[in-house]
């Protein structure tokens, strides 16, 4: 799957550019929404990814891309969700979490991408 960050606040997937954060599930992309994370803002000093949110969960591996600058507060219950769930979880800047895409499928494509800070 083809993805790559463009500058910070935009990415490009299959072609398709987003000035927001996205999943994609299995292929699927869509728009993150943060609101279930939104009250633990105070606590990290910015939107942290939480166990709160859709994940996608449906795959051996979850990629998750820090940010431009791999910012992106994750919260340890997802990393613990994750463990429960017998999924790998890789966070790493955005910018490296697209290259990690280009070696999957759509199909194999979970990951949510972060697209500022």
């Amino acid at each position: 799957m083809q993805a790559r960050l463009i500058r910070f606040g935009e990415i490009e997937v299959e072609g398709r550019r987003y000035t927001h954060d996205v999943v994609i599930e299995r292929g699927e992309v869509r728009k993150r929404s943060k609101k279930p994370s939104k009250p633990y803002r105070a606590r990290y000093g910015h939107t942290p990814l939480s166990a709160a949110e859709a994940i996608p969960w449906g795959g051996p591996k979850l990629i998750i891309g820090t940010g431009a600058y791999g910012s992106l507060p994750i919260m340890p219950e997802v990393f613990e969700e994750a463990e429960r769930r017998g999924v790998e979880v890789v966070a790493v800047p955005t910018e490296e979490a697209c290259r990690l895409l280009a070696d999957l499928s759509a199909e194999e494509v979970n990951a949510i991408l972060h697209v500022t800070c």
